[in-house]
């Protein structure tokens, strides 16, 4: 199977590259990106072939695709990509507006393609084990969820992650929709309600929010909440974390995707000590499943609705934090 990816804008595309590197039977032809000096230095660095245009990559006729461009460009490289008959695996968030959601969403049904969302958190081991104990009853009835998703500051990797016009927000559109998607597929419930309020507490040099609170009402009565921000230091010993507590009639869960590590210290190295998680690497299984999608002509674990839904959420907060009330995502034209 013949596989591009579509832009090294986002600092995904770095390890899908990897992923895609291990799974038989798959040849990465390159990549597209308009960006000279980050098309000359990601080919150089992973012996990649780099086209300048999305087109020339598309040329090459390639089966599927990964868009991992900026996030409120994607709508048309995946209009792109679906007239060309590829299959497409876009990054999160899909769009940063519902009009664009849309557009794809009707780019990859009329050209008969298959579309899914990149939430490789769906394929932690840990998240599956919660889930089926939410299912099986082992919880008994859930009273209440909490999660957090931290990270360092992206910009410091991809500047573009700090510029509205590009990103569509700052921490609240990076993080919240991994936790939204997961309350979704684990409670197998919509969001009714969000109220968020956000705010820039960590970088006073950028003009997007750092840090956002979300309050949720899920279907059923379901409350829930998502911490998501840019609070971690860049010498933090790890990116950040994904952490959930689910509170049960029968009892309690507390998830913490990327806790299996060891420390590895250094001297003179700006970090004294960095964590190496030995946790499976949930990308490759994300990725190993739109492979499987292709090549069976099923459709993909995570599909266009999930990314649509999860976005929902992250644009919900927005409006919240903006009126100082409760916003339904479901009334997001």
């Amino acid at each position: 199977m013949r596989v591009g990816i579509m832009s090294f804008a986002h600092l995904h595309a770095e390890g899908y590259v990897q992923n895609l590197r291990r799974i038989p039977g798959v040849e990465l032809i390159g990549f597209s990106d308009t960006d000279a000096e980050r098309g000359r230095h990601f080919s150089k660095l992973y012996g990649l072939r780099w086209f300048w245009t999305h087109e020339d990559l598309l040329e090459e006729r390639p089966e599927a695709v990964i868009i991992t461009s900026e996030n409120a460009t994607r709508r048309p490289l995946v209009e792109m990509a679906a007239e060309s008959g590829a299959h497409v695996l876009s990054e999160k968030p899909i769009a940063t507006s519902v009009a664009d959601a849309i557009a794809m969403k009707r780019a990859v049904d009329r050209a008969g393609v298959l579309f899914m969302t990149a939430f490789p958190m769906r394929f932690s081991p840990a998240v599956r084990a919660l889930r089926e104990m939410v299912a099986s009853g082992e919880l008994g009835r859930v009273l209440a969820v909490v999660g957090v998703n931290h990270s360092e500051n992206p910009k410091h990797h991809r500047p573009w992650f700090a510029q509205k016009e590009l990103a569509g927000g700052g921490a609240v559109m990076d993080h919240s929709v991994h936790l939204a998607d997961l309350y979704r597929w684990i409670f197998e419930a919509e969001v009714d309600d969000v109220y968020a309020r956000i705010g820039n507490p960590f970088d006073p040099d950028v003009d997007v929010e750092t840090a956002g609170l979300l309050l949720l009402n899920m279907e059923g009565g379901l409350p829930a909440s998502i911490d998501a921000s840019w609070s971690r230091p860049s010498h933090y010993p790890r990116w950040g974390h994904l952490r959930m507590e689910v509170l049960g009639e029968k009892g309690a869960a507390v998830l913490d995707a990327f806790a299996g590590h060891l420390h590895l210290w250094r001297r003179g190295a700006g970090r004294d000590y960095e964590w190496l998680g030995y946790h499976p690497d949930p990308n490759q299984g994300m990725i190993d499943a739109f492979i499987a999608s292709v090549r069976d002509g099923g459709e993909p674990p995570v599909t266009w609705r999930d990314g649509f839904e999860a976005m929902r959420v992250a644009l919900a907060a927005y409006q919240s934090a903006a009126s100082g009330s409760g916003v339904r995502p479901t009334e997001l034209k």
